[in-house]
């Protein structure tokens, strides 16, 4: 079963947000929406999304504000939509960090198209094409990063996006040792510091991918230090 990217609407205008929303769902995307900018952070942080489309308009934060915010701390793409249309505030949210900017009113081809081009320049999908490999196998165990797919001796691994998240980091860094701050910095950036919910996502992740969870044999645990994907079954 493949992984549908998963896309955070932060948008105030009802009418907008609900065009985009189904627009999106028609084409697989999975949907998170909000229409305040701190919950907008909020649950980038929680739910690590792979692309925000952001309002500039919003009724707690300027999505300005919002967007420099982000950029302390994720690359995660950010499409700015906004009625804002002149080329100063374009050029604003670009040199802050945005990835695109799309004005309102707005077409269907548009926004997809805007959409998939954020997706090809986010670091995840660039850092799967600077190693050159667009798959992970050790063991039974193989990532398909193309397809967002996770499968165990040909069977399909049914993985929550934040399970899948921190199985792609520590894979692509297989033989590294990574360090809780460092993991729960790229997955959920610094709105979250209790490694609580790291070690239940991992608990849940080693019981889906592990014979025995207790002794695992793909993703070691350094005591006191972090995790480790292994780069070869011994």
């Amino acid at each position: 079963m493949e992984l549908k990217p998963l896309v955070l609407i932060v948008e105030d205008e009802d009418t907008i947000c609900n065009f985009m929303t189904a627009i999106l769902n028609s084409n697989g995307y999975r949907v998170l929406k909000t229409d305040s900018g701190g919950e907008g952070l909020a649950m980038t942080a929680s739910y690590s999304p792979d692309v925000v489309l952001l309002d500039l308009g919003l009724p707690d934060i300027d999505g300005i504000d919002v967007l420099k915010k982000l950029r302390k701390w994720t690359k995660t793409p950010v499409v700015v939509v906004s009625a804002r249309g002149q080329e100063q505030e374009k050029v604003e949210a670009l040199d802050l960090g945005a990835d695109d900017y799309i004005v309102k009113p707005f077409g269907t081809s548009e926004l997809l198209a805007r959409i998939r081009t954020a997706l090809r320049h986010s670091p995840k999908s660039m850092g799967a094409e600077s190693k050159g490999k667009d798959q992970f196998a050790v063991g039974d165990l193989k990532i398909d990063y193309g397809r967002r797919t996770v499968s165990l001796a040909g069977d399909t691994v049914h993985l929550t996006p934040v399970e899948y998240k921190i199985l792609a980091l520590l894979s692509k860094n297989a033989g590294k040792v990574l360090t809780h701050d460092y993991i729960i910095k790229e997955i959920w950036g610094p709105y979250s510091s209790d490694s609580h919910t790291l070690r239940v996502n991992m608990a849940n992740l080693r019981r889906k991918i592990e014979k025995n969870p207790g002794e695992p044999n793909y993703i070691l645990t350094e005591v006191g230090v972090g995790y480790r994907m292994a780069e070869e079954l011994t």
